[in-house]
């Protein structure tokens, strides 16, 4: 059976930007891609979002409960699909395999003050301004839920001015040292990375040949 990947479409945690070609890129990958949504931050603050991926997950899961389970996502939905990866849906080891695109992971980085800004999508997202030693700027920092082990594909554009590179390659580190198999990779482009680039397209089928991704799950398993 063809694994299930969620995808989550960005936007700043603020828009919903369409995501049905990215949906017919991966789908051509041999995926079964269902779309995911969220309360928007105008809507509610965090964790509001990541509640509601978990709800569409198990959802997907549902209707496919043999079929391994992924989560991907653009930009801010890359960030969302890091926290259902990392913390699980139900159980902490319960996704197979995390694709984030350009996603933003760490507001407090030095190379990026404008995440701290008031009015900022970090900003918004949280209900005040991300600040250290914050339960909530904690809470949404990816890094902050390494340690399960899933496999992650990140993949960003060295030119990207939205997000900064550095965040990926931040994490990728975070990540490694807490034992995740981890795939960067950082070429020429800007925030709106080609999913459909040749070398973009081989790097995720790389990605998806291990395994342990498409190996249907034991649902006894926790």
């Amino acid at each position: 059976m063809r694994p299930t990947l969620i995808w989550i479409h960005g936007g700043a945690w603020m828009r919903r930007h369409a995501s049905e070609r990215s949906r017919e890129i991966l789908s051509a990958q041999g995926l079964h891609v269902v779309t995911a949504t969220h309360r928007l931050s105008d809507e509610a603050i965090w964790p509001a979002q990541l509640d509601d991926v978990r709800e569409a997950a198990r959802a997907a899961r549902a209707e496919r409960p043999d079929a391994p389970l992924l989560v991907g996502g653009r930009s801010s939905g890359g960030h969302l699909a890091l926290q259902l990866g990392l913390r699980g849906i139900d159980a902490p080891d319960d996704v197979a395999g995390v694709i984030a695109v350009s996603p933003p992971v760490d507001p407090l980085a030095a190379d990026w003050p404008e995440s701290r800004a008031a009015g900022s999508p970090w900003s918004r997202l949280l209900g005040h301004v991300p600040t250290p030693l914050d339960d909530v700027t904690a809470d949404a920092t990816p890094a902050n839920h390494v340690g399960n082990g899933v496999p992650v594909l990140l993949l960003h554009g060295a030119d990207d001015t939205t997000v900064p590179p550095t965040q990926a390659l931040d994490l990728a580190g975070a990540l490694l040292a807490s034992g995740h198999p981890v795939t960067t990779y950082l070429r020429s482009g800007d925030h709106d990375l080609d999913l459909e680039r040749d070398d973009v397209r081989q790097v995720i089928a790389a990605f998806l040949s291990v395994p342990a991704l498409t190996a249907a799950r034991d649902p006894a398993v926790s």
